[in-house]
Parts: structure tokens; sequence; C-alpha cells
């Protein structure tokens, strides 16, 4: 088992360290929050062990568990590396891509483990999906949210947009040709509504909404390839493949068929694969500490949440 410590005991630190701790592969040694006041509540309701001070965190641990605000991110990160410790980093992987590269470097120094938490990568119905992705061509996302203060000091790009930037990413093998966007700031001082053209090399466009002032939550993304419509909830963990091969000669009298204008007849099928249900931030936390004790590459590596902060910085540059 390896020794985890939390930076940070927010909202979202507090569901890294129970998972930590319920999690067989991780011994969850305590946790450092800046806010004293708030790190000893958490002390004394969940009996996690509070650190006085970063440094003794770190000092106590095989992999630091940073959970802290964005600003903070590179800071805590360069701490953690630079005595040897494997780092697991919250979206965005830093504030400026130039902070993110300075930590792709040092981890590559110092011979130790990254991973960047884009849990998109891990929902359910994605990884279902993920395998029948080949060279899409168009794709549609949409990620809205109802308002929520604990975001609003980051622009909604990177408070929401940025998952779906990686996921396409990740699927997309090609470099970004061209970025368009524009932004609307509604409530905060920072775009609460946005929209982003991302053009690739090889012809691929991606259009994507982003919104944290909407009446309902929505998390959907539409993929569109060549014979195939594939669509992922990643809100409701579902998903939609509607695939089209060549006609039967003697189609059956259900069958689905289209013709178009050249007379080439093409049937649809669907083809709904199976979704196996999972914790997503526990799986990304214990594929973390599998590629740390098998030396294998992580599935979200620093390269690319670099990549990610990369053309999100593109699409704020535009507003």
């Amino acid at each position: 088992m390896l020794n985890a410590g939390v930076l940070g005991a927010g909202h979202l630190g507090k569901i890294h360290l129970r998972l930590l701790n319920e999690s067989n592969k991780y011994n969850l040694v305590g946790f450092y929050d800046a806010n004293e006041e708030n790190a000893k509540k958490v002390e004394a309701e969940f009996g996690y062990k509070y650190f006085d001070s970063i440094d003794a965190l770190i000092d106590a641990v095989d992999m630091v568990d940073i959970v802290t605000p964005t600003l903070s991110h590179y800071d805590c990160a360069r701490q953690a590396i630079s005595k040897g410790k494997h780092i697991f980093i919250e979206k965005p992987i830093t504030n400026t891509v130039e902070e993110a590269e300075i930590l792709r470097t040092l981890v590559a120094e110092k011979g130790v483990k990254g991973q960047v938490g884009h849990v998109e990568r891990y929902n359910p119905a994605f990884k279902a999906i993920k395998g029948q992705l080949e060279n899409p061509m168009f794709i549609e996302t949409h990620r809205l949210a109802e308002f929520n203060p604990r975001g609003t000091d980051v622009p909604v790009v990177l408070d929401l947009m940025i998952h779906d930037i990686d996921v396409i990413l990740s699927v997309v093998n090609s470099k970004v040709k061209h970025v368009s966007a524009s932004g609307v700031s509604v409530i905060s001082d920072t775009p609460d509504i946005a929209n982003a053209r991302i053009e690739f090399k090889n012809g691929c466009v991606a259009n994507l909404t982003a919104s944290r002032i909407s009446l309902k939550n929505m998390r959907k993304t539409r993929f569109f390839q060549k014979d195939a419509y594939i669509s992922v909830d990643f809100l409701e963990k579902k998903c939609e493949v509607v695939k089209m091969k060549d006609a039967p000669k003697d189609p059956g009298d259900f069958d689905m068929i289209l013709q178009n204008a050249e007379g080439l007849k093409k049937q649809i099928y669907f083809d709904n694969p199976q979704i196996e249900n999972n914790n997503a931030i526990l799986e990304e936390l214990e594929t973390f500490a599998d590629a740390i004790t098998n030396n294998t590459t992580p599935i979200v590596t620093l390269h690319d949440g670099t990549e990610a902060l990369r053309v999100a910085t593109m699409i704020i540059d535009q507003f």
C-alpha cells in the first residue's frame, strides 16, 4: 500500500480523503488545509490526521493528492515533486501553461509519476464507447450546470468546459489548427457561459458549450464519424450508438434502410454497449496507484493536463 496525503480539505478534498481511506491500495496518512479552523473540524468529524504544515505532510507520504484551489496547484506540486513524491493533481493542472510545463519537466527529472484529475475519462458511459470511436470528424458537447458560487473564481472554461476539452483531445488524433470562441459574464467577473469551436488539422471540428447559469444540469457529448453516431450522457451515465452498414440484398420487414440520392442503401442498427457502474474518482486514484506500483504510464498524464489547459487558455484568450 502507498502512503497518501491530501492537500486541501474542501468539498472535493473531503471526497478524496474518504475514498483514499476506503481504498485497499492506499494508506491514508493525513491531510493539510490552509484553513486551520476547517482542518480541525474535518479532523474532529472524520478522524483523519491533520498536519500543521505542507512540508510535514509531504515528508510523511509516498503520494500527494493536491485538491487545493487552482492558484496553489503549482506551488504544492513543486514542493512535493522536489522531495521525490508522486503527485495526483486536480484539474486544471495549474493556473498557467508555463507552470504546467515546469511541472512536467520536474517530474521527468525526479523520476516520479504525475496524474491529473480529469475524471470524465473514467465515466462508465465514456469508457463503454471509447473503443468504438474511430476518427470522429464532428463533435458537439453541452455541459450545463445550475449556479454554484463555489466555481466562480475561474472562467467557466476552466471550471466546466475543460472536462470536455480533455475528452476530445483524448479521442482526436490530430493537432489543433484553430480556435474561435465567445463568452459572456452574467453574474460573475469572468464568463459564465461560453461557446468554442476547435478545428483540428485532420478536418475534425468540435463545438463546445458550457454554462454555469443554467436552469438544469446537462453533460452530453455527441460524436459523428463515418457510418456511426455515438452519444454519451456523462451525467446520467448512459450512451447510445447508432451505426450504418451496407444493406442486405433482401432486408427483413423490420430492418431500417436508408437510400441516398445515388441509390446507395444502408442499414441502420443499434449497438449499445454494456455500461459497468463505478466510482470514477476512486478508479482514477486507484489506477494511479497501479501506475506507481507497476511503473507504467498514468491514464491522464501531466502532458494531457497541460494540453487541455493550453486549449482552454486559447479559448479564454478569444473572449
